[in-house]
């Protein structure tokens, strides 16, 4: 089970969707109406449902912490740093996770969104059964020194890019991996992060992260506040699908299923989408 596109409620969709094209590097891929759709190679990564009306989300609320894009290669992650430069926009932050290395910045209405590359698995450590990961400063000079060899002058994003995690903020740990491990069947990979789970299937770092950051018992948004309106996880196959559902409804879990997909809500009210290949 891997994360697929992440759905936004944004205010202002014509300010919005020029930020993801044009500093992010994603491809128009279809627009309707108030519904915007943007990716790489035809899959839409990033969703965006304008709603003028649409409340702010209220701060200390559970919601989207970020949505994480992963790029190829040092050198991709490179370009991306220097297409974000050149539009005038600021990061808030660039990390070495040890497993990864990352670039931090949010959209015009603060949606976080992680920009990062992977380390090979073989550079990967692991102290007493944990994935060793860590918040280290990035070396952003040595990420740019990609750059010296990039003859193609790449712009936008590559097509292998995808969303490679999703972090939530959530109103209690305990209830969010009975959740995602217990009833979806993801692993914890990382446990001592003060507030935070990273969970995972395949043994990848992380598909997803929880925290309790924004406050423990942290109430939800408003429905149809600004921000996360719902993520997709796509399973392996039908079969799974329907095992999910019944899991789901037998353990109280509201579920709307549709011909090859199964929207839901976890315990913090974040939306997700299980969805069959």
């Amino acid at each position: 089970m891997q994360p697929g596109a992440v759905r936004l409620i944004v205010a202002q969709l014509d300010a919005i969707h020029p930020f993801y094209e044009k500093t992010v590097g994603l491809r128009p891929i279809e627009r309707s109406g108030e519904l915007a759709l943007l990716g790489a190679d035809e899959r839409p990564l990033i969703e965006l449902v304008g709603r003028p009306e649409a409340p702010v989300r209220p701060r200390r609320t559970t919601g989207l912490f970020h949505l994480a894009i992963l790029v190829p290669s040092r050198l991709d992650l490179a370009r991306a740093l220097r297409r974000i430069l050149r539009t005038g926009w600021s990061l808030s932050g660039a990390s070495d996770h040890l497993v990864s290395e990352a670039l931090y910045l949010a959209d015009p209405e603060g949606n976080g969104i992680e920009i990062y590359r992977d380390r090979p698995r073989e550079e990967w450590s692991y102290a007493d059964g944990e994935l060793r990961m860590d918040t280290l400063p990035l070396d952003l000079k040595g990420v740019l020194g990609e750059l010296d060899a990039d003859g193609a002058r790449q712009d936008g994003m590559p097509p292998e890019v995808r969303i490679g995690h999703v972090h939530l903020n959530v109103a209690d740990l305990d209830e969010a991996e009975a959740f995602y491990r217990g009833l979806l069947g993801f692993d914890v990979t990382v446990r001592s992060y003060p507030g935070a789970l990273f969970l995972s299937t395949g043994g990848y770092h992380h598909h997803l992260g929880v925290n309790t950051w924004a406050g423990a018992g942290a109430p939800p948004p408003p429905r149809g506040a600004r921000g996360l309106e719902r993520f997709e996880l796509v399973v392996d196959d039908d079969r799974r699908l329907e095992e999910l559902e019944r899991r789901l409804a037998d353990t109280g879990f509201e579920a709307e299923r549709d011909a090859d997909s199964l929207q839901t809500r976890d315990p913090s009210e974040n939306g997700l989408l299980l969805k069959a290949p």
